[in-house]
């Protein structure tokens, strides 16, 4: 979907750039058109040096050439109309047209090719996107699933925020995390967790052991190398806020452990509940020792419930006035929708409400238990 976007946006650009060539055409036709019929004294030709230049900021180097080539064509029969071509005048006149003709297309030239190199670095990294961060499943088991990654920076694809789903034998197992920091480190420490818990998450019988697992990933991951500068003395050190949830397909139930994240809330007839866990767990990646004392706590979750699991980028984002996105107030208004719907709407609130800018990375993931198929 953010692929496409991207590519409709590059479309009417392009469309809009064509319009564009109209400005420098018609420069070159308004100044040879005044300047021959000007005074003679007046000299307008100049000005003509304009039209590869404006070409310049937004065509390609045939373009801005071409542009050039007609101004030329133009102050030369300007040249003729008034004097001749070998007035010195019109001679340096000419000259000094051609000469910026040449200069200004070597820096469209460029331009583009930086322009290539940018598609192709965003090609990639959607491509590191989609092997990275995969889209969740549509339907796991009795559970109707629905995910949104909003990036920070309208060309960014993807930051720190991270989700993932894995099948059990007995049910669905859910991660949404963010890595401490921002830019590449964070798009690492992302990439560590899911990767363990894509490994993990469909072997481990317990939640513990699971989250064991995915501190032991980070833990090994800093003793390699791949974490902070060990210059840092700890001060940077890496970590990352998670949820793991366990939703069996046989009992209406969601088992969580909460390891330093904003709780998950539950939409149940119209009412929203924080499902706050009593004893958090650490961050992944603080944890100096792996201890087994992870907290489990259950919660009641019924056909037509709605999970809503969320980053902080969600609730840390701001209006106008830089109050927060008052997230549990909002969510009611779309008691009732299936999770696309209701990530829909709450993205297109959610950005109305910060202006359509972000301060960080969000991501959103929405589960309704639906009915058991007799």
């Amino acid at each position: 979907m953010e692929a496409h976007r991207r590519d409709r946006r590059l479309r009417l650009s392009r469309r809009g750039g064509r319009w564009l060539l109209c400005v420098p055409f018609g420069l070159i036709a308004a100044v040879t058109v005044v300047d021959v019929l000007a005074p003679p004294e007046v000299h307008l030709g100049p000005f003509l040096v304009a039209a590869p230049a404006l070409a310049a900021s937004f065509a390609g180097p045939r373009m801005t050439a071409l542009v050039g080539a007609v101004a030329v064509l133009a102050q030369s029969v300007v040249a003729v109309a008034r004097t001749s071509l070998t007035d010195l005048n019109h001679t340096y006149q000419i000259i000094a047209l051609v000469l910026i003709s040449v200069i200004v297309t070597f820096f469209a030239y460029l331009r583009e090719r930086d322009e290539g190199r940018m598609t192709r670095l965003r090609a990639v990294a959607h491509a590191a996107q989609s092997v990275v961060l995969r889209p969740l499943p549509h339907r796991a088991g009795p559970l109707h699933i629905a995910s949104v990654y909003l990036a920070a920076e309208e060309e960014a694809q993807m930051g720190g925020d991270l989700y993932a789903a894995a099948r059990t034998g007995r049910g669905t197992r859910l991660l949404i995390g963010d890595a401490r920091g921002k830019g590449l480190d964070a798009i690492s420490e992302a990439s560590l967790v899911l990767g363990a818990f894509r490994v993990t998450a469909r072997r481990e019988r317990e939640l513990p052991e699971l989250i064991g697992q995915l501190e032991a990933g980070m833990v090994s991951a800093d003793d390699d190398g791949g974490g902070s500068d060990p210059e840092d003395d700890g001060a940077d050190e890496a970590f990352v806020t998670a949820l793991v949830l366990d939703i069996p397909d046989d009992e209406p139930v969601v088992r969580l452990v909460n390891c330093g994240h904003p709780p998950p809330l539950l939409l149940r007839e119209g009412r929203v509940t924080p499902l706050d866990v009593t004893d958090a767990s650490p961050p992944l990646g603080l944890s100096d020792v792996l201890s087994p004392d992870v907290t489990v706590e259950t919660f009641r979750f019924d056909v037509g419930d709605v999970l809503l699991l969320y980053t902080d980028g969600v609730v840390e984002a701001r209006d106008h006035t830089r109050a927060f996105y008052p997230l549990a107030e909002r969510l009611p208004a779309w008691a009732g929708d299936d999770p696309p719907t209701l990530l829909a709407r709450l993205r297109a609130d959610l950005q109305a409400y910060a202006g359509g800018h972000l301060g960080d990375d969000a991501a959103l993931v929405a589960v309704e238990r639906l009915a058991t198929e007799a």
